[in-house]
């Protein structure tokens, strides 16, 4: 009997599917930024070399390819959650997430032409339509393709292994599973124009009430997404202040757009730089990424035992790295986060206030990483319009803050963060580096991996049995932390090289 998909193992894997468009995301928005910046005629007047032909058709190039993401985004969605959900067949899986956002597109449009109420151009925002991928229907945003790929994986475990009839064989297993994809999503989209509606305005609700909070909106929403982090479901809260009606909703050239991250690329390519829209984004994170988590490394690593420091040297400048550039905070907040939970909670509270003050001080950094990558593109090469500068500012604070915070626990309960403790050379060979053999031994050995994937810092695994879990002996192979979350859903920790893990885990256990 198949067992049933608990409600840990089901979000977060959904969590993890965000990853993929989400990079890609990310990617396109420095080719965006930088492309739109440098062709820029107000850059090319204090640079004139920008003004040869070939350099300027360059940066255009490029801030058209970095477009792509934003005007795509929910047909992404719809085929990265199949994708990434699917135990098998994932070609499949993706292929048919495709077929299935074409399908309702065309399904909500004949329905509204049957209804009669498919509205003239000039009305189509009004109505609550646009043309979606060349089709006139109803524009459900990222939060219609994000559901779209979850029944379409639903349909790919159920039928991709179906055994037809001998005269309809040439069907029979995963060349059924579009054809079912069709069928169904097809059926299900005839509704689409009664009940969207109703969701559209429990998501338009969520912004007003995020609005009305008025500077302590941005202030829940940095403090909400990392209280949900050590659960992987921080991607959720995410997607729906960036993609959807919860983070605003403006007209730009005629075209509706929700989501404060889609609106903030909308204008930004039009030279717009909205402090409402991007008190939700990049700048936000900075004071903490960039300043607040790199001091709490410094901190560490001036109350580790002297002959210990160059042993952790390299895991905390590693964390450092890959926060204030990579703008990954998990290497280093989940150094703290079991050790003292107080910490993390003043370290929450601390990012939240970063989002607020950014806000109230009207700077407008957008895009998503909020580190030094972001700093620069966004808003060093924008000019002083962004204020980029009042972030070196209140970066300063925080890191004293955050120092001295940081050194005052460590010290006053004698928390054993990295290099407290006596450290045997030998027992510690393999600090910040990794064992993969010693790691599938720790998790029971390949017999009780059910599933094993991974996001952007952790592995994630459905467990046999959670109670042959050896936690010390993972982190003795450099994982970071273990997060157990049911009986049979566990997270390893293991930072940006988790791919990496994954894919020596994968080759042992199929060895």
């Amino acid at each position: 009997m198949k067992k049933k998909l608990s409600f840990w193992e089901f979000f977060q894997g959904l969590g993890k599917t965000f990853v993929l468009p989400v990079s890609l995301l990310a990617a396109c928005g420095i080719m965006l930024g930088v492309g739109s910046s440098l062709a820029s005629p107000v850059t090319a007047k204090m640079f004139p070399f920008l003004n040869n032909f070939v350099i300027r058709t360059f940066f255009n190039f490029m801030a058209t390819i970095g477009s792509f993401a934003f005007s795509n985004l929910p047909v992404m969605f719809a085929i990265a959650i199949p994708l990434g959900l699917a135990k098998k067949d994932k070609g499949v899986a993706a292929f048919s997430g495709y077929v299935g956002f074409s399908i309702s597109h065309l399904v909500v449009n004949f329905m509204l032409s049957t209804m009669g109420i498919l509205a003239v151009q000039e009305n189509m925002k009004e109505a609550g339509q646009a043309m979606v991928m060349g089709i006139q229907s109803i524009d459900t945003g990222v939060i219609g393709g994000l559901i779209i790929g979850v029944i379409v994986y639903k349909i790919h475990e159920k039928y991709r292994t179906i055994n037809l009839p001998d005269f309809l064989g040439f069907w029979t297993g995963v060349r059924f599973v579009p054809i079912a994809t069709a069928v169904i999503i097809g059926l299900l989209s005839l509704f689409i124009p009664l009940i969207w509606p109703f969701f559209n305005n429990i998501i338009i609700g969520i912004g007003h009430l995020i609005s009305k909070a008025g500077p302590f909106g941005p202030f829940l929403f940095g403090a909400g997404e990392g209280l949900l982090r050590p659960f992987g479901l921080h991607h959720i809260l995410v997607a729906m202040i960036r993609f959807t009606s919860a983070g605003g909703d403006v007209v730009i050239n005629g075209e509706q757009v929700s989501g404060a991250l889609t609106i903030f690329y909308k204008q930004f390519a039009s030279g717009v730089f909205d402090p409402n829209v991007t008190k939700f984004l990049s700048q936000g994170k900075m004071p903490v990424y960039m300043f607040g988590l790199p001091a709490a490394a410094v901190a560490m690593y001036t109350t580790a035992r002297p002959e210990n420091r160059n042993k952790i040297k390299g895991l905390l400048i590693s964390g450092i790295i890959a926060c204030a550039v990579g703008g990954i905070t998990e290497p280093l907040e989940f150094i703290f986060l079991f050790l003292a939970p107080g910490l993390y909670l003043f370290h929450c509270v601390m990012v939240g206030l970063g989002f607020m003050v950014m806000g109230l001080l009207q700077v407008t950094i957008g895009n998503t990483d909020g580190n030094i990558i972001d700093f620069f593109v966004f808003g060093v090469l924008q000019g002083m319009k962004t204020k980029w500068y009042l972030v070196l500012i209140v970066g300063a604070v925080w890191f004293v803050i955050y120092y001295f915070i940081f050194r005052w626990a460590i010290l006053k309960f004698n928390l054993k963060t990295p290099g407290r403790e006596i450290m045997k050379d030998d027992e510690n060979a393999k600090l910040g580096g990794f064992d993969e053999e010693k790691l599938l031994d720790a998790l029971g050995g390949k017999e009780n991996i059910v599933s094993l994937d991974n996001c952007l810092t952790r592995l994630r695994l459905v467990v046999k049995d959670m109670d042959v879990i050896d936690e010390e002996k993972i982190k003795e192979t450099g994982a970071i932390a273990v997060v157990k979350l049911d009986n049979s859903n566990l997270q390893v920790i293991i930072g940006p090289q988790v791919n990496i893990v994954k894919n020596k885990l994968d080759k042992l256990i199929n060895k």
